[in-house]
């Protein structure tokens, strides 16, 4: 049942729907199955940093399967990133360097530990997310196409607590104005809320619909990858209808559900702008997505300019001029505010209990938090030289993988609502 326009935007339903399942998704799918895309290096064994919490969910289904390191393509596993052997040595020449002279060591160990911290605050000035440190030694490679997303039982006070502790004290709401349908409250059918919601600037009533869409989307790829049959002999998977009505249907939310897919859509926008926009950047006759095939490469990079180019060619894009536009002053105070609550959520990912669902919730959220980097960083991205670094504005290898995968999930779910309609219609 949801259609027509959305709000903050010039776009509609229909017109994502039409673009995302017969145009982008089917060659979004072949990129993502590519060696460079499939691989992902992630911390899981981070401690949460805001509660003691070592609840691990015990569920089989919630246990993440890592890479033995051999079975990751050299190229990928070396960091490098071109071709020619004059590139690779001088890779290797630069991370030697960058070894020795991090830090000089006649500095006291006070001074050293100051240089090291100045160092990684301007590296993450301008980021969204706190990035898992990948020289870390807890630090894996995951095949995500053998982990994928989907139900795996984790739910209940703990799942709850995540989303709770993101919508609570990161959307930028006010303890006192209730989330609709949140439980054991006296609800007053969102009304308190959404004309709060209404009344904010359009910045946070963006972050808000951003974070519901991610809830959104996880939501729907949970009901439509549910385990159906668990026997000895076979599991099966496949989409569960009651769940996904449980979290969408009109009657059974009280109005929330076609409200959650509207935000949905939103994020969708806001991602396909990100990728129409970085276009610059891929387009570097330097730049390779380097996993040492050289014939296979090459090809995954041109289908990857033609999903950027069909980005841009989308008609009604989210306009991002509209943020952050008023005063420049409170423009960037407001920016700033928004960078650290997003960088919150992005901690809160390593306190999920079930260890694929946090896997796709760092992987995510970093995905997003790459698409609002990409946003805020249009100045630079047109400045970036035809040949030579792009000092300006640069993507590390796990933005580039997350940003894709994390539009793929999203793209995904619009796909998997038209899959729920079409369902829905034969059911009645």
């Amino acid at each position: 049942q949801v259609t027509g326009h959305l709000d903050d935007c010039t776009c509609d339903v229909e017109t994502i729907d039409a673009f995302n399942n017969y145009k982008l998704f089917p060659r979004l799918n072949e990129l993502l199955e590519s060696d460079y895309f499939r691989y992902y290096k992630v911390n899981l064994k981070k401690p949460c940093p805001f509660w003691n919490d070592n609840s691990h969910c015990g569920i089989r289904d919630c246990a993440v399967k890592p890479c033995p390191s051999d079975e990751v393509p050299d190229g990928i596993r070396s960091g490098s990133y071109k071709y020619s052997e004059e590139a690779n040595n001088l890779a290797e020449e630069c991370e030697e360097a960058k070894r020795l002279g991090a830090v000089d060591g006649s500095l006291s160990e006070e001074t050293q530990q100051a240089v090291l911290q100045w160092a990684r605050h301007d590296d993450s000035s301008d980021s969204f997310c706190e990035a898992d440190d990948i020289s870390s030694p807890d630090v894996e490679y995951v095949d995500l196409l053998l982990n994928p997303e989907r139900y795996t039982g984790y739910k209940g006070p703990d799942a709850w607590k995540i989303w709770n502790s993101i919508y609570e004290e990161n959307c930028f709401k006010p303890q006192n104005v209730k989330r609709p349908l949140a439980s054991g409250r006296g609800d007053d059918g969102g009304h308190t809320f959404y004309k709060w919601l209404k009344g904010v600037c359009v910045e946070k009533r963006a972050f808000y619909k951003l974070i519901s869409g991610l809830h959104a989307s996880i939501n729907i790829h949970l009901s439509a990858r549910y385990l159906l049959q668990d026997t000895w002999s076979e599991k099966k998977w496949g989409p569960n209808v009651t769940e996904f009505q449980q979290r969408f249907d009109e009657v059974i939310t009280r109005g929330e559900g076609p409200r959650r897919l509207k935000n949905l859509y939103f994020l969708y926008l806001i991602e396909l702008r990100a990728l129409s926009k970085v276009l610059p950047f891929f387009e570097r006759p330097g730049f390779q997505l380097y996993t040492g095939n050289k014939s296979h490469d090459a090809e995954m990079k041109n289908l990857l300019l033609e999903i950027l180019h069909l980005a841009k060619s989308f008609p009604l894009h989210f306009d991002e001029n509209s943020l952050f536009a008023g005063n420049k002053k409170e423009a960037a105070k407001l920016k700033e505010e928004f960078r650290l609550h997003f960088k919150n959520i992005s901690k809160i990912m390593d306190c999920v209990g079930c260890f694929k669902c946090r896997l796709w919730g760092k992987l995510q959220t970093q995905g997003l938090g790459t698409a609002l980097k990409i946003l805020f960083s249009e100045n630079l991205i047109e400045k970036i030289p035809e040949s030579g670094p792009s000092y300006g504005f640069q993507l590390t290898r796990q933005e580039i993988v997350a940003l894709f995968n994390a539009f793929g999930r999203i793209s995904t779910s619009v796909r998997e609502l038209e899959n729920f309609r079409n369902i829905l219609r034969n059911m009645r």
